[in-house]
């Protein structure tokens, strides 16, 4: 890329999903549903397979029809809250360089949980905080809409076309694709459909990642 003389380069943005992409929260993940699933008897993988490519609220109406989704939703939150106080999380091998590596107001998180949530996830696991978050209360429609990431990037200030989607799962591949943005996949052994580039793990990811923040040069090949 050339620049112009005097003109100044623009800022490159780096937008994170959460869960399985910085923090490892699968088993957590699968535990708070087994859990779920037993208070209403119901089989607890079964549950999970259904949960991992539905949005709660559509799990409910697949697994729990006969019940009151508002009950089914109060308790799934009582769940993943106790979950936040007591269970174990870890950062995938790199997150915290990652993060700390990134230029300060050239980062966001957007995830299909909640703030508070992600705020004591960090917590746990010591991560840095970005200064936006885009949560499941900040948007009437979640991933794999392209509303999530757009919100992201409008908070920043920034332009989709200058911004990096780092996503594990489908929808937020699908997401970010529909918002007009680079999307790279990380930590799994097959590259979702429709991304970019693909990276069995984040450690891997990591130098590529810094390198697009640094702007323009940076690494944006496939």
């Amino acid at each position: 890329m050339t620049i112009e003389p005097g003109r100044p380069a623009r800022m490159k943005y780096v937008l994170f999903d959460v869960d399985g992409t910085l923090i490892d929260a699968v088993s957590n993940q699968r535990r708070v549903w087994g859990t779920w699933a037993e208070r209403y008897g119901l089989e607890a993988e079964k549950v999970y397979q259904v949960a991992l490519r539905t949005r709660p609220m559509e799990t409910f109406a697949q697994v729990a029809a006969d019940r009151d989704p508002r009950q089914c939703l109060a308790t799934l939150h009582e769940l993943e809250d106790e979950d936040v106080r007591s269970g174990v999380y870890a950062a995938f091998d790199g997150a915290t360089e990652l993060l700390q590596g990134l230029p300060l107001g050239s980062w966001a998180l957007v995830t299909s949980n909640y703030e508070h949530r992600v705020r004591g996830r960090f917590l746990r696991t010591g991560l840095p905080l970005p200064g936006v978050i885009v949560d499941a209360a900040a948007v009437e429609e979640g991933k794999p809409s392209p509303v999530p990431y757009l919100r992201a990037a409008e908070q920043l200030g920034a332009e989709p076309g200058d911004c990096l989607v780092i996503e594990d799962a489908p929808s937020g591949v699908r997401s970010g694709l529909r918002a007009g943005m680079t999307v790279w996949g990380v930590n799994t052994t097959v590259a979702v459909d429709g991304v970019h580039r693909h990276f069995v793990s984040l450690r891997e990811a990591v130098p590529h990642i810094l390198a697009f923040a640094s702007g323009p040069g940076g690494d944006i090949a496939a």
